[in-house]
């Protein structure tokens, strides 16, 4: 049997504008699991630089890193902090 070879795959690569990283985070937001859309936050975040987006958060990058990752749980502040950073805005709609 032969070998198969496998890479790994990282979204952040592949966000590479603010329509990608709109339809992605819609997409994890649609799901609904709180862990997936902080992933998706902190995939968007690395995309785009953590320590720039440290700096206009006014957060640590190490803190952000942490916060944003699968096993984290940020504030609500920190979540906007770092749509705000992003460019990016919440909007509710009726289901």
């Amino acid at each position: 049997m032969d070998k198969l070879e496998t890479f790994s795959w990282d979204a952040a690569e592949h966000l590479e504008t603010k329509e990608d990283i709109a339809a992605y985070l819609e997409a994890a937001l649609e799901e609904g699991d709180s862990a997936l859309i902080v992933a998706a936050l902190g995939d968007i975040a690395r995309s785009r630089g953590m320590t720039q987006i440290a700096r206009e958060t006014g957060l640590g990058r190490e803190s952000l890193y942490k916060a944003l990752s699968t096993e984290g749980n940020p504030e609500f502040a920190t979540v906007l902090k770092v749509l705000k950073a992003l460019g990016l805005r919440l909007q509710v709609v009726a289901a």
